[in-house]
């Protein structure tokens, strides 16, 4: 059984799941069925196996509503020989599963082309064994993280020393799996029912070569990876186009593919005249007056950059590579080019971020309101929240981000630019859960059904606090201590025993460069001076 933590809609709009659950259903030796939180494919008499795909923090605890309904022990030291092992997958499992690991069974980390066969081919070899033996022969496979196989260590005062093998012969260190083909992935199932009806995903890059320091997408997926035109990109987008005549090109940073422009070429071509063209955020400095022309013709109404802050000395904290004129060219382009929208994406609360910081942003979207007259501006502006393997991983949750993000309203809305925020409080329960260790997992138990909800995380946390800890274990850490505070950067993280693709040094290193920009006086605020 291969679960989503979300609708039919939803889960089946997800390339990662469908690349996953089309990886283990073509393999003649699996049955596999599908299951959503509204509905699913019939289910098997006995489960051998349930596996959930992870990718947004905040999902976790379905998964415990999941297990429940298929009467599946929650707690993966309460099942027996005749229970499923449950595995899991995706970026946020990669990045920090010690919230969620004693939940589950087998963890894998890395990208599924690599994980997936080697997992699977391990299960078949050890079928008849018992748990526990089968348990340590996956553990031997690379990138598969067992942890019932480690245990975490505490001092005194509740700090965590380390997560540790319990015995001889298991890995001390578990290393994330890279994929390093010339292929990447498209859709295997299109459908009129998706978020987007009827559209053919392709994958164009995968992870990001600008390193924002605060992008999980960029860090953990390194290297940046592109398949080749001819023998990659376009037989994906062949394949599709025979069902569907709506195309989306996904990636972190789709226009930075080398031959993007070559591919756009293509696109352009007269016998796509009836084919829709969408992509996903692209990088403002990337934009051409060919992109803004080609994908107006191909159907897009607006195109999406992500400019983080209007104020260019937080950009350059936080290690965007991008100036203000780039900016108002891309709406220029967008603009002349046909399109109707431009959506930005920024954030509040990034380390360093002072009142100033968010003034240039609300300046530079009026700025770029009057530049460019009748391109409709939006901006969806989300709360930093800390993620493991990036160089912002020891920085807290900035409380007065939520006052800022209110701020950026007052300031926009009035002179008709759209403002998409994301909400400040459910951010707070995401880096809880980004930043925790295997603690948090009596308090995900306790919120799920109908408990999941941002008063119902702070009184189960509260409850949790005040038991007894385990024996071996510690008392849950102040709230404050996880989600707010600046951590050391000598400090043991509840991942430093899982491999991503940058060692702890580096992230180090790229974490003090930002703090010695953010040191420098902020700005004043940009005016309109800025605009071409």
């Amino acid at each position: 059984m291969l679960a989503f933590p979300s609708t039919y809609t939803v889960g089946i709009t997800s390339l990662g799941y469908q690349v996953v659950w089309a990886a283990l259903a073509s393999r003649g030796d699996l049955d596999v069925r599908r299951l959503f939180t509204d509905q699913g494919d019939p289910a098997h008499r006995h489960c051998d196996l349930f596996g959930l795909s992870l990718s947004w923090e905040l999902d976790a605890p379905v998964l415990l509503d999941f297990l429940e309904r298929q009467h599946i022990p929650l707690w993966s030291s309460e099942r027996g020989e005749r229970d499923p092992l449950v595995f899991g997958g995706g970026p946020v499992l990669t990045a920090n599963p010690e919230p969620l690991a004693p939940f589950f069974d087998v963890l894998l980390l890395g990208d599924g082309e690599l994980l997936l066969p080697a997992f699977i081919d391990a299960v078949q070899a050890h079928r008849g064994a018992p748990r526990a033996e089968r348990l340590r022969a996956l553990a031997a496979v690379p990138g598969v993280y067992v942890p019932a196989l480690y245990a975490p260590r505490y001092s005194s005062d509740g700090q965590l020393l380390g997560v540790e093998p319990i015995g001889s012969g298991i890995p001390a260190r578990v290393a994330k799996q890279t994929w390093r083909g010339n292929t990447l992935s498209h859709s295997m199932v299109i459908t009129p029912e998706a978020a987007w009806p009827s559209i053919h995903m392709v994958e164009v890059v995968r992870s990001c070569p600008e390193l924002c320091r605060f992008c999980l997408a960029s860090y953990l997926t390194l290297p940046f990876r592109t398949p080749s035109l001819d023998d990659g990109l376009i037989p994906a987008v062949e394949k599709g186009l025979v069902a569907t005549q709506r195309l989306g090109l996904l990636g972190a940073s789709v226009t930075q593919h080398p031959q993007f422009a070559d591919l756009l070429s293509w696109l352009d071509g007269d016998r796509f005249e009836d084919t829709r063209v969408s992509v996903s955020s692209v990088r403002a400095a990337t934009v051409t007056p060919q992109l803004g022309r080609i994908l107006a013709r191909r159907g897009s109404k607006s195109l999406t950059i992500a400019i983080e802050s209007g104020s260019e000395r937080l950009r350059r904290v936080v290690n965007k590579k991008l100036e203000s004129e780039e900016i108002f060219a891309a709406a220029r382009y967008a603009k002349e080019g046909g399109l109707s929208g431009l959506k930005l994406y920024g954030m509040a609360g990034l380390p360093s971020e002072t009142n100033d910081d968010i003034e240039a942003t609300t300046a530079l979207l009026i700025a770029l309101k009057g530049a460019t007259p009748g391109l409709r501006l939006s901006l969806g502006v989300s709360s930093f929240v800390p993620k493991a393997h990036t160089p912002f991983q020891w920085e807290g949750v900035r409380p007065e981000a939520e006052k800022r993000l209110k701020l950026l309203a007052k300031r926009l809305q009035p002179k008709g630019i759209a403002l998409r925020p994301e909400s400040y409080g459910w951010s707070v329960i995401q880096a809880l859960l980004s930043r925790s260790d295997r603690r948090l997992a009596a308090v995900i138990a306790a919120v799920r059904g109908n408990n999941n909800t941002l008063g119902g995380w702070k009184k189960a946390y509260r409850a949790v606090a005040a038991e007894t800890p385990a024996p071996g274990s510690a008392p849950l850490p102040a709230w404050q201590e996880v989600i707010h505070a600046s951590w050391s950067p000598d400090r043991v993280l509840p991942w430093d025993h899982l491999d991503a693709p940058l060692p702890k040094a580096t992230l180090a290193g790229h974490h003090r460069d930002a703090l010695a920009i953010g040191l420098t006086a902020a700005p004043a605020v940009m005016a309109a001076e800025g605009s071409p």
